[in-house]
């Protein structure tokens, strides 16, 4: 486990802001596979399509959800009506969609239904700190990786960031293949169930204080709406929405006139 493992878990809130204040800008944990969060928060990684769902403050409580052949089923067509084209930028709004299903569908079993937005130093049952978040959020995304539905990007280690003015904070990550660019999937901007927000890891929580090499164009910054705020008329929007309410269905869900599903996975 690392120091600030021990720090972020250990100490006071206090004496933590203290503590942050001494590492102005800093950015943990850069990268690499995501095993050795695992390991520094005694969490138990994906088996299969069994997830470890973390509440109550830096995992102290974890409960196990398997997500059935149907649900993968489910969630293949979800992201497939969510890409508008075969791209990287496509596959995030994707998987911001895939994570809202997947934390709606976990909620109920888990006793995380009612998780409010990220909370920090609350050790109350089912609600979810930061570090609750981006390793349940890793968790989704592994089992998206393992089932194939990931084709642009793939999951790493977790990491967080602190400022003088502003809390260690930390969300899942992940790394754009083509690029390498890594991108911060922060499910803990909203409550359970919404859309995570996906955006470079330079640029989120707190910029970096070096300037990335080259200028960075506004299209790879991932736009994501809240999936309840789609309008009527999408048929995503209304796809969403069906299997959101419905959640896991024994048949997959119906197939807009016209749309043909690009695998049977």
């Amino acid at each position: 486990m690392s120091m600030f493992s021990i720090a972020y878990r250990g100490m006071k809130p206090v004496a933590l802001l203290a503590a942050a204040t001494l590492l102005c800008g800093f950015t943990f944990r850069d990268g690499g596979p995501p095993e050795a969060h695992y390991a520094d928060y005694n969490a138990k990684p994906p088996r299969g399509n069994t997830v470890s769902v973390c509440h109550a403050h830096g995992c102290q409580k974890q409960e196990l959800f398997t997500f059935t052949r149907d649900d993968i089923s489910d969630l293949s067509v979800l992201m497939d009506y969510a890409r508008k084209s075969d791209t990287a930028q496509e596959e995030r709004r994707a998987i911001a969609y895939a994570i809202a299903w997947m934390e709606r569908r976990v909620g109920p079993s888990t006793g995380t239904a009612n998780d409010r937005p990220s909370l920090g130093f609350m050790n109350a049952s089912g609600q979810l700190d930061c570090v609750d978040e981006a390793t349940n959020a890793t968790s989704y995304l592994l089992v998206l990786q393992n089932n194939g539905l990931l084709r642009h990007h793939s999951v790493i280690r977790p990491f967080s960031k602190a400022s003088f003015f502003k809390w260690p904070h930390f969300a899942a990550m992940i790394k754009a293949r083509s690029s390498d660019q890594i991108y911060a999937v922060d499910s803990g901007v909203g409550p359970n169930g919404s859309n995570p927000a996906i955006t470079l890891a330079s640029q989120w929580y707190i910029n970096d204080s070096a300037p990335p090499r080259s200028p960075m164009p506004v299209r790879n910054l991932t736009q994501v709406q809240p999936v309840m705020t789609q309008p009527a008329s999408d048929n995503l929007g209304q796809l969403v929405q069906q299997i959101l309410q419905d959640g896991p269905s024994s048949t997959r869900p119906p197939v807009m006139a016209g749309y043909s599903p690009k695998s049977a996975r």
